[in-house]
């Protein structure tokens, strides 16, 4: 069901140019993905990105961690950027679990390259700075201060468009909402408000320089220094509370999942209070207090979920939805930013494949090719945190190791999108578009 592409005339940098417009609302991981494999499928993108700068290091919003997994991190490897992700990434070689009153669970290796690929675990900001400043390379042009209000689709002239808050306008072949776990865009892809909600838990998180906050001085703590990159973990009690070292043991980030009902009204992170985490581990393995209460400060983040939604694209095909604002995850899945990548990178090729004549079955293809993965890879973080959360002491083994399941780390979503599209298409073509269903739900 491929466009044949001979007669394409060639970009600047060598690339067939398929003429198809991609808009991009959103800037975040998933979003910049997209817009540099469509930059690297000859297709024409642009972003548009509501705040007027990045959050850079520091800002109470970026703290934490962010892991890239292996899947996620074959494509980046693709574009040249090992390297330079590699030199910000933490490098602990295996965790250590622990049950919460500090009993040792399990020791796990976490073997790199693995199924051939390296993955990523740092700084959310160092790491979104990476993938930025690759797509300006590339020429990629991102507006920012550009705060999509409105949204729409003309079916009759194969466009779709988006109204920024200052009242202009803009119109492509496709509209790509990646604007999160509040997206505007969802409203208009299902015809209905359909708010995240309260997953029932919060996070704090919390990164801080070692030395300085004492944690290299005191025998409670040090084991997170002495030995270079260091990754712990406690489990226990509908909790589970990671201290992780990085840059050979200098920089501590803590992360500590717990029960949260509370309602989001607004912001779902803000400044938390460290006395509030420290009394989520008071009768806990006493390392966890001491790490803790190191903390110069913190942030407090409801995590926030959906049901899956019926379809992630608009009624004539030509308004998407990537990443949190289709599937967000849980924290504990690890595969939040490499799904909104591996959506990106899959919906780049099948507009490449369908070519600017059949945008509308490029991306029902592209939706097909990806709903039941991703919702595997979230049901799998949603029953690692239940087995997490009811640890007792005294228990061990592989059972509570993190998964890394071949189906989902070995995946190449650039080839299978490839190997994939042609069959897919050809059956939407022949029994028409039918919206996605999951096998077991």
């Amino acid at each position: 069901m491929a466009e044949h592409q001979d007669q394409v005339p060639l970009t600047d940098n060598g690339i067939r140019d398929t003429g198809i417009d991609v808009i991009v609302v959103g800037a975040g991981f998933g979003g910049i993905a997209c817009a540099i494999e469509c930059k690297r499928k000859g297709h024409r993108v642009m972003i548009l990105e509501k705040v007027h700068e990045l959050k850079r290091l520091g800002d109470v919003s970026s703290f934490g961690t962010l892991s890239l997994g292996v899947n996620a991190g074959r494509i980046l490897a693709r574009w040249g950027l090992h390297e330079k992700l590699w030199d910000i990434s933490a490098n602990a070689r295996e965790i250590h679990i622990h049950d919460y009153l500090g009993g040792l669970i399990q020791v796990q290796k976490l073997p790199l390259p693995l199924f051939g690929a390296f993955a990523y675990n740092g700084h959310r900001a160092l790491f979104h700075e990476v993938l930025f400043e690759h797509a300006k390379s590339l020429g990629i042009e991102i507006r920012m201060g550009h705060q999509a209000v409105e949204y729409w689709e003309d079916e009759a002239n194969g466009k779709a468009g988006v109204k920024i808050q200052t009242g202009e306008t803009f119109d492509a072949d496709v509209i790509v909402g990646a604007d999160g776990v509040k997206s505007l865009a969802r409203k208009f892809v299902i015809g209905y408000h359909d708010n995240p909600k309260p997953s029932g838990y919060a996070i704090y998180r919390a990164w801080f320089d070692a030395e300085e906050h004492g944690i290299m001085s005191d025998p409670l703590t040090d084991f997170l220094t002495i030995h270079g990159d260091q990754l712990h973990s406690w489990i226990g009690k509908d909790v589970h509370f990671i201290a992780t070292s990085s840059h050979g043991g200098k920089v501590i980030c803590f992360f500590i999942t717990h029960k949260d009902d509370a309602v989001v009204d607004g912001d779902w992170s803000s400044p938390g209070k460290i006395e509030d985490v420290l009394d989520l581990v008071k009768d806990w393995d006493p390392r966890c207090a001491a790490v803790i209460s190191k903390a110069p400060s913190c942030i407090d983040w409801k995590l926030l979920v959906h049901d899956p939604l019926p379809t992630w694209i608009s009624k004539s095909g030509r308004v998407v939805l990537i990443g949190d604002a289709a599937h967000p995850f849980l924290p504990t899945s690890m595969q939040g930013a490499s799904q909104a990548i591996e959506d990106g990178t899959t919906l780049a090729v099948a507009l490449n494949l369908a070519g600017k004549n059949n945008v509308p079955l490029g991306t029902r293809t592209w939706e097909t090719i990806r709903y039941q993965r991703v919702r595997d890879a979230q049901l799998l973080g949603e029953s690692l945190r239940n087995k997490w959360h009811g640890a007792k002491p005294g228990d061990s083994g592989k059972s509570f190791e993190l998964p890394m399941p071949e189906w989902l780390l070995a995946f190449d979503a650039e080839a299978h999108a490839y190997a994939t599209y042609d069959g897919i298409a050809q059956s939407i073509v022949e029994d028409g578009y039918r919206q996605p269903s999951l096998s077991g739900e």
